[in-house]
């Protein structure tokens, strides 16, 4: 094993939890039964790293080889780092047709007509999904497996998600993956996040999408508190229409965990006690950024309890609506008088 390989070993072990390491290196199968056996999975991190480095050497794996063990763990951990979201444009006829070997084999071509040293590997996952990983290395550079970049597509959609891209690298992937899925182009789709299963789900489809559009009062509870019967029916009805529009904007059932929702204003500052700053014919900008552990679910939440005002801003709902956390605003007419705000699309 070379300094490289030990090195990404390292980095591997540091990683993955020890309970989940035995599950791991059974799906690898790079190590015999007995040398699997030997290892104690009660030791400390340290000494449990020291004893697979002495396996690995005896073994004499590569890197590309311990690249396949970083690969299961970041399968079976997609909900780590941060991924993007981008979607191909314009199919070709023949797009729906690709197949998996032909994909792979035209973007292995392509990417390396691109790149001249840069390591590859591919995975089908049993979603269906494409998982590609990429470590890069240029005219003078060896592949860099410390920092390599994860793809993954679905074949037969325009969907792609991305991890661990550099500025100087995203055109060299757009150019493979165009080439090689028969589209025309690929954009970037506005989403993101920690969560890749959450940002695919939205972006996909892949949750309950039943938006009903009338719910049943529910009875009033019986409360000692409240003797007139007119307040109770009037909070009870109150409280039924908050969540019948709380639906209506996220839906009644599980939401993809969301982090963050990004806005970008662009807008006309109005204040008329402050005439220095309406009178600007340039655009007002800022950034306004939500963020919680499940966003689209606290959204729903606060319209529901009555936290936030109902029905729900268009701003907000169309996250679900439109599969996207990233919004420009604009004044929707020219004028300091336009009130209206949309997001464009």
């Amino acid at each position: 094993m070379d300094e490289s390989a030990k090195r990404l070993l390292q980095r591997l072990m540091r990683r993955i939890p020890t309970q989940t390491l035995p599950g791991a290196l059974e799906k690898w199968a790079r190590l015999t039964t007995d040398q699997q056996k030997s290892m104690d999975f009660t030791q400390s991190k340290w000494a449990l790293t020291e004893k697979l480095l002495a396996i690995c050497e005896e073994n004499e794996l590569s890197v590309r080889q311990l690249a396949d063990l970083e690969m299961i763990h970041i399968i079976d951990n997609p909900d780590k780092g941060m991924w993007y979201a981008f979607q191909l444009v314009d199919p070709e006829d023949d797009a729906k047709s690709v197949e998996l070997m032909q994909f792979k084999e035209q973007f292995k071509s392509h990417l390396k007509e691109l790149v001249r040293n840069v390591s590859i590997k591919m995975k089908k996952h049993t979603d269906e999904a494409v998982w590609i990983r990429i470590a890069w290395g240029d005219t003078f550079s060896q592949p860099n497996h410390l920092k390599p970049t994860y793809v993954v597509h679905y074949l037969q959609t325009p969907y792609v998600f991305v991890t661990g891209i550099t500025s100087k690298q995203k055109p060299l992937l757009s150019q493979a993956l165009v080439l090689s899925t028969r589209y025309q182009a690929i954009k970037d789709a506005n989403l993101s996040g920690r969560k890749l299963t959450a940002i695919r789900d939205l972006l996909m489809k892949k949750y309950q999408q039943v938006f009903p559009t009338k719910y049943p009062i529910p009875p009033p509870e019986n409360n000692p508190n409240i003797s007139n019967q007119h307040i109770e029916k009037e909070q009870a009805e109150l409280a039924a229409n908050r969540l019948q529009m709380a639906r209506e904007a996220f839906g009644g059932g599980m939401l993809p965990q969301l982090q963050s929702a990004v806005y970008k204003l662009e807008t006309k500052f109005r204040d008329h006690s402050n005439k220095t700053m309406t009178e600007r014919e340039e655009p007002f900008r800022c950034v306004v950024k939500f963020t919680s552990t499940n966003l689209l679910e606290s959204f729903r939440h606060c319209a529901s309890s009555g936290i936030a005002s109902t029905p729900v801003t268009p701003l907000l709902s169309c996250i679900p609506l439109k599969g996207r956390n990233y919004f420009v605003i604009t004044d929707n007419g020219p004028g300091p008088s336009s009130q209206v705000c949309q997001p464009q699309v």
